[in-house]
């Protein structure tokens, strides 16, 4: 069998990866909208809403990042335990905690889109001067979670079936000061 990767599995390494780049995107956009809002104070102009703004692109930022920081290793795990006991413990305890994970993020984007679609039935504004349809930066929440919620079952079925998950290694280097 080849070592090249099959589709679906690029398919899922960029829409991670995309996630993480339109994470990046947003914190970018946090910077320039804290620098317009600078320019405005100086110019003596106003700029409603950016403060929000910001707040909504900070969210973006999270939601969008998850599944990337997932499969880098960057989400606090707990190795110890999971070195220190065999290896057919090891696996079990994988896919209780890779169930765990998928069925509470599953729960999470359930009410989420919930939450999202009486936002918008309702026509919630927020209350600042913008007055931004809160539907729009509460679906970020949605898909970032989707996102994410895919990365779960994603390495649920990679220990299932493969004995092992996809989440990056990020241990120390040993070698760090010699």
């Amino acid at each position: 069998m080849s070592d090249k990767p099959g589709f679906l599995r690029r398919a899922l390494d960029g829409l991670y990866f995309a996630s993480g780049v339109a994470a990046a995107l947003c914190l970018i956009a946090i910077l320039l909208l804290i620098v317009a809002q600078m320019v405005a104070r100086w110019t003596g102009e106003i700029f409603p809403g950016a403060p929000n703004y910001a707040g909504y692109m900070m969210a973006a930022a999270s939601f969008l990042a998850f599944a990337a920081a997932l499969n880098g290793g960057a989400h606090i795990r707990v190795s110890i335990l999971l070195n220190a006991v065999p290896e057919k413990i090891k696996w079990a305890l994988e896919v209780w905690c890779f169930g765990i994970a998928t069925a509470t993020i599953a729960y999470f984007v359930y009410y989420a889109y919930w939450f999202v679609y009486w936002s918008w039935r309702f026509n919630e504004v927020s209350q600042a001067q913008d007055a931004t349809p809160l539907w729009i930066p509460q679906s970020v929440m949605v898909v970032g979670g989707g996102i994410l919620l895919i990365a779960f079952l994603d390495n649920l079925i990679s220990v299932l079936f493969k004995g092992n998950h996809r989440i990056g290694d990020n241990t120390v280097d040993q070698s760090f000061g010699e």
